[in-house]
């Protein structure tokens, strides 16, 4: 047993109050002993214990109301409320009933539709004397029974039977239904009613029926007889009617309230309307708004074509989302939101005032706006400032397919952020489209979505496609492409072929081999349309300059040399089986067969042809390909100016077929028309970041089973097609991932993390992201923005939960719509008027490949590249600068063309990348506009006619470099530095970085590879056959200290030379030595500001009390009591007055003039008691009349 508990109320000492009043009735009769009275027993006790009462006032404790006791009270509240809500609803419903009168004027059909329309017909030949017989003989056996029960509705059927009659009287009366044929659904209806009217009780009625028309039941079977009139029938069917009003009425208030539907309507063009019409998304309009009306988070998926992006948000509008607030519609890319608000503008007839887009600095946004698009990046700011998005009922998040970063974010914040507005009553909706998604990462992932949102797929306009897997896998898949595209041009129907590959070189060869086999000639028949010769050779002779141009722009080296072929076909003319002529006419549209016979149709021997087509790849007939139609061949990829690539969408011309070579680009992004053929190689090119030393690497690997069902949709759009994929299906099943990897995986978070933490989300890992980044990402990011300053060095205790804040400068970088390395570039740049330059070399890194890379070419245009960039480079600090300095003159001088309008003769002739160039005018625009917001009175434009930078500018710019790039440092590798068993041909020319033990090498094409600096900071490092660094700039080890003091370690400051005093700054500078990051480089000695610390405040008292730092003291240096030189020894302590005055500038951390000069002005006799001590008394009126001694 335990410890019993002290019982306070037992022991406690109470005033009681006694009742004496029953003693004083007390009679005592002691005269008969009065010789033997005991004066010891003088009181006598009562018979009965005496009352008492406690006079100590109670004190009422209040106990504390629990939890689940409030809610037990609420909900009793919460009930007596319904309780007489429902009492004043049936008395208003009971004023607005119909009276007895006017409900005689209705004819029930409840037993017309019950019966059915046979037993109607028999009943209408039964003569009227024979029912009323039967009920009155009802009647009278019932009249001998005991009191009906109700519950077997007895009297129901009695009231029904005489219903009949009045119904049979009135049988050609025209309101009776039911001539007609009923389905179904109707009958279950009516069954359904009377199932609900036998389980009502017949006590309802009498809540909602009048005084008038109450009726007691019991009263009224006793009182049925023959003599029952229709009055009283009349009676207690109105009864009947109210009791079943009241019920429905009742049944209506439990289930959910549903809105009035809302109709706006739209006057649409009937072209435009006829086009709506064809499109999938069109049919699905009244299930998409009605889920979405009942859902507050609903998925749409469908394939690219199926027409979500612009008639999802014209439901939206017609049903009235945008009648009080706006219809908001996220676009990963710019150019998509442009597009598509012209887009539905134009289909709804509405102005651009009403149907706005706005991207960064750009837009056409008013108040009049009801649908607004916008980038991810747009939306994510304007959270930042209202986090509920009180402007919006719904926001659509398009292309969530692509997985960006920022749509990762959006997501993650709007599932917070619709139960919130939910919960204040003012609703949001959020509908994520996508034309792939991993539905699974969405609907399984309880983190982001408590409930689970309803699915709804869109079936796009597909014909079906035919899939051609190989027999084996082929790593050559370039040439196995170019193979498939040749033999299905010469031997399969017309239709448009798509080839799909990795990048932009094997696109360029792929397309100059197929132009070189299928050329456009003059004297060409056309094979599909017949047009006269004049229009043939005017246009033959247009394409034909055209190709010539194109050939001669690219490499001429070509491996697939028809000659050369024609000789090989000689040698194997042996083995070679003759084919026969093919009629392309023979075969049927859609081919039943395995690839190789849908190429190639062989009447004897099947037998001796391979499937996999391994033999023949090499052995094909070059003679047929004279005879050929013509190859209208095009390339497509991301990197492609906008003219070039609008090309694809264009017919080709007259008698020629359609042949588009593409990256993956053509997956999703554009849907090319006329496409029939697909050649899937299976393959992609992806981006791979090192999740800890950052480095980039470019790998080919196989796509995922999306993107290949993706590719093979290309070719169903306008009829059926076939998709011949160069890889087994062994590898498709078994290599092949669902879904290729997010962005948020693939890269590092940095920008990520920072975003989030200046929106106050300090605990990231605890963030609900669809799919979540890995922590060594997350803990690589924080380190990074802790060595650039963004976010606050982190304790000890929160190094693994991921907590730290962010910091002014942080949130200044957080917001530029860059790199956070690039941001603290601007961040610094206001500095010395370095803005304008700060923010071309921003822009120009930000952009991926503005200069053409020259690794390829040959002759005098190579040479002419290479010398321009040489001479770009400059000399001086402008050459240390690097290869940022080339791109800063390039795109000056770029400008400067563009000026002119010739910026993209100026490009051709420069290999500078056209399309590249517009995007960096775009960024630098943006940027300037962000810093003039920032910084008033600054007024920043882009000037054509830029000056270059001085020698001192270009200084100043390298030190902004490394204050970005501060973690990005690299150190050539002297031969010393080579140890022997080391390869010394693999560490030539190398460098080293702190976060990799391989060495890095400068690229041939570096503007600094002659000068080779020993130190030297980078932008990437990528992959390829070895480590290069990509955008290098040269620093000094000096400014390792000042730009990146969290990676350097000093020593203390060194006794000889002693510190010294600067009189420009007004500082305490030292000399130290040091190392650099984990490999520990040591740092040449150098010059720096003394640290805040005891030594360097007794040297600042020293150079104080020498007059170096106020001239005006110099006067008093012979009258010291103490040599000054004292205070700086070791035994100084033994000397109180130099403890008085270092402890007095300790206490203001005074180590500068500046500081000094900032607390005088508040205190002006600071300092002048202990530097008296060091007075006589004769001199301490003087030092007092001239203190401050400025």
């Amino acid at each position: 047993m335990g410890k019993k508990g002290y019982n306070w109320k037992s022991r406690a000492v109470t005033n009681v109050n006694v009742d004496n009043s029953t003693t004083k009735e007390i009679v005592l009769d002691i005269q008969h002993r009065a010789e033997d009275y005991d004066s010891c027993n003088a009181l006598v006790l009562p018979s009965q214990k005496r009352k008492t009462k406690n006079i100590d006032k109670k004190v009422a404790t209040t106990r504390l109301l629990s939890k689940k006791r409030r809610k037990q009270l609420e909900k009793v509240v919460e009930r007596k409320k319904k309780k007489l809500q429902r009492a004043t609803l049936l008395e208003d419903l009971a004023k607005v009933q119909a009276t007895p009168a006017e409900l005689k004027q209705y004819v029930s059909l409840t037993s017309l539709q019950n019966k059915g329309l046979k037993r109607h017909f028999r009943e209408l030949e039964t003569p009227v004397e024979k029912l009323k017989r039967k009920a009155d003989d009802e009647e009278e056996s019932d009249s001998t029974k005991i009191t009906i029960n109700s519950i077997k509705m007895s009297k129901k059927k009695r009231l029904a039977i005489l219903n009949n009659i009045k119904q049979d009287e009135a049988k050609l009366d025209p309101n009776i239904v039911g001539f007609e044929s009923s389905g179904n659904s109707d009958e279950d209806d009516s069954n359904n009613e009377e199932e609900n009217e036998e389980h009502v009780p017949d006590n309802t009625a009498s809540n909602v029926s009048n005084e008038k028309t109450e009726i007691n039941e019991k009263e009224g079977e006793k009182n049925l007889t023959k003599d029952v009139n229709k009055e009283t029938t009349s009676t207690k069917l109105n009864n009947k009617r109210e009791s079943k009003q009241s019920v429905e009425i009742r049944q209506q208030n439990v289930p959910k309230i549903h809105t009035p539907a809302v109709f706006i309507p739209v006057n649409r063009k009937s072209e435009i309307q006829a086009a709506r019409l064809k499109l999938p998304v069109v049919a699905e309009e009244q299930v998409i708004v009605e889920t979405i009306n009942e859902n507050p988070i609903v998925i749409i998926t469908g394939e690219t074509g199926s027409g979500k992006t612009t008639q999802v948000p014209q439901f939206l509008y017609e049903a009235g989302y945008a009648q009080n607030k706006l219809i908001g519609i996220t676009e990963p890319r710019r150019v998509a939101a442009m597009s598509m608000s012209k887009r539905v503008a134009e289909e709804l007839n509405l102005s651009e005032k009403e149907v706005s887009y706005l991207i960064r600095f750009e837009g056409n946004v008013t108040e009049e706006t009801k649908i607004k698009f916008m980038t991810d990046g747009v939306l994510l700011k304007e959270v930042q400032s209202d986090f509920l998005l009180t402007k919006y009922s719904v926001i659509i998040l398009d292309e969530a397919h692509e997985r960006s970063v920022y749509t990762d974010i959006l997501i993650g914040l709007l599932s917070r952020i619709v139960p919130l507005r939910n919960k204040r009553g003012n609703p949001l909706k959020l509908i994520i489209m996508s034309a792939t998604l991993s539905v699974e990462e969405f609907v399984k992932n309880t983190r982001l979505f408590k409930i689970k949102p309803p699915i709804i797929e869109v079936k796009a306009r597909q014909f079906p496609v035919k899939i051609h897997f190989n027999r084996t896998t082929s790593k050559d898949y370039v040439n196995e492409a170019l193979q498939k595209a040749i033999k299905i041009h010469t031997r399969l129907p017309e239709g448009g072929i798509l080839i799909f590959l990795t990048g932009q070189q094997e696109v360029h060869t792929v397309v100059r081999k197929l132009r070189k086999s299928f050329p456009l000639k003059k004297n060409k028949q056309p094979q599909i349309k017949v047009v006269k010769d004049s229009e043939k050779n005017e246009a033959s002779e247009a394409l034909d300059k055209e190709h010539s141009e194109k050939d001669d722009s690219e490499d001429d080296s070509d491996d697939f040399d028809a000659e050369e072929a024609l000789r090989r076909n000689k040698r194997r003319q042996k083995k070679q089986i003759i084919l026969p002529t093919i009629n392309l006419d023979d075969y049927s549209i859609s081919p039943t067969d395995d690839t190789h016979e849908d190429l190639i149709n062989v009447q004897d021997d099947e037998d001796n042809w391979d499937e996999d087509e391994d033999e023949d790849e090499d052995v094909i007939d070059f003679k047929g390909l004279t005879n050929a139609q013509p190859l209208w061949v095009l390339p497509l990829y991301s990197l492609l100016s906008g003219h070039k690539q609008a090309r694809v969408f264009e017919p080709p011309p007259e008698g020629c077929r359609l042949c588009v070579v593409s990256t993956n680009v053509a997956e999703t992004s554009l849907t090319i028309p006329n496409i029939r053929y697909v050649v899937d190689s299976g393959r992609c090119k992806t981006r791979l970041y090192d999740k800890v030393t950052g480095v980039s690497t470019y790998h080919i690997g196989y796509a995922s089973k999306a993107a290949a069902t993706q590719r093979a949709g290309r070719a169903g759009r306008t009829r059926p097609g076939h998709c011949y994929r160069l890889y087994s299906s062994a590898v498709y099943d078994n290599d092949f991932e669902e879904y290729s990897q997010s962005e948020i995986q693939r890269k590092p978070v940095d920008d990520l993390l920072l975003q989030m933490k200046a929106m106050n989300i300090d605990k990231v890992v605890n963030f609900p992201f669809p799919t979540p980044p890995d922590t060594v990402q997350l803990k690589s990011a924080e380190k990074r923005l802790t060595i650039l300053e963004a976010l606050q060095p982190p304790s000890k205790k929160e190094e693994e939960i991921y907590c730290t804040k962010v910091t002014p400068l942080g949130r200044s970088i957080a917001a530029f719509p860059v790199s956070p390395r690039y941001g603290k570039m601007l961040a610094l740049s206001y500095q010395h008027n370095l803005s304008k330059y700060t923010i071309c070399m921003v822009a120009a890194l930000s952009v991926q490949e503005v200069l053409i890379k020259t690794l390829d070419m040959e002759g005098p245009t190579k040479s002419k590249w290479l010398q321009k960039r040489r001479y770009w480079a400059g000399t001086g600090n402008s050459l240390l600068l690097g290869d940022l300095m080339v791109l800063l003159r390039a795109i000056g001088t770029a400008e400067y063309a563009g000026s002119k309008g010739r910026l993209l003769p100026f490009c051709e002739e420069n290999g500078l990348r056209h399309k590249a160039v517009i995007e960096i005018r775009k960024l630098r625009q943006q940027l300037t506009n962000e810093i003039n917001l920032n910084i008033p009175n600054l007024n920043l434009i882009i000037d054509p006619k830029m000056p270059l930078p001085t020698d001192m500018q270009a200084k100043l710019l390298r030190q902004i470099v490394l204050a970005g790039m501060a973690d990005q440092v690299a150190k050539k590798v002297l031969p010393d530095e080579i140890k022997e068993d080391q390869d010394k041909a693999k560490w030539k020319h190398a460098y080293r970085t702190p976060q990799m033990e391989e060495p890095v090498f400068m690229h041939s094409s570096c503007s600094l590879r002659k000068t080779s600096p020993e130190w030297v900071v980078y932008q990437e490092i990528y992959e390829t056959n070895k480590m290069y660094m990509r955008g290098i700039t040269a620093i000094e080890p000096e400014w390792l200290p000042k730009f990146v003091p969290m990676l350097c370690r000093l020593s203390e400051p060194l006794v000889d030379p002693p510190p010294r005093y600067n009189p420009k700054t007004g500082k305490i500078i030292c000399r130290v030595s040091g190392t650099f990051g984990k490999a520990g480089w040591a740092l040449p000695l150098m010059d720096i500001e003394h640290p805040l610390t005891v030594d360097g405040v007794k040297w600042f008292a020293y150079f104080f009390l020498e007059g170096q730092i106020c001239p005006k003291l110099k006067r008093f240096v012979p009258s010291l009591l103490t040599t000054p030189g004292s205070i700086t020894k070791s035994w100084a302590k033994l000397i109180p007055r130099t403890q008085v005055i270092v402890q007095t500038l300790q206490s203001q951390g005074v180590l500068s003039k500046d500081k000094l000069i900032e607390i005088w002005n508040s205190d002006k006799k600071f300092l002048l008691a202990a530097y008296q001590k060091w007075l006589p008394e004769s001199a301490h009126a003087e030092a007092a009349q001239l203190w401050p001694p400025l």
